[in-house]
């Protein structure tokens, strides 16, 4: 259960750092409402997930995932584009994240 919690909290990794990209531009009350309650979910999921998975782990893990989700975030919305390379980067990024989860569950 930590392993989805941590994974469910990087993901809204996104929703804080859309946010605050999006306050960069223009400050509006919307975001940061959406920057402090994703925080709120992101870092409170990190935390809970810390206390069955070693920091090290559980941080590389969360900071990944944001990294996938916020990436694709970017490219479906058209913030970024795509290219064959960042493709295979974020691929092997969820390679590295499958591996933390293998190697932690065997332990």
């Amino acid at each position: 259960m930590s392993w989805l919690i941590l994974v469910v909290s990087g993901m809204f990794e996104t929703v804080w750092a859309s946010a605050l990209s999006r306050m960069a531009e223009k400050f509006q009350w919307l975001d940061l409402l959406f920057f402090i309650g994703g925080s709120i979910v992101s870092l409170g999921g990190l935390m809970i997930a810390m206390k069955e998975i070693p920091v090290g782990t559980a941080y590389a893990a969360w900071a990944g995932t944001g990294a996938v989700v916020t990436v694709a975030w970017s490219i479906i919305s058209g913030s970024e584009s795509a290219s064959l390379i960042k493709i295979v980067l974020v691929a092997v990024l969820i390679g590295c994240i499958v591996g933390l989860h293998l190697i932690d569950a065997s332990h």
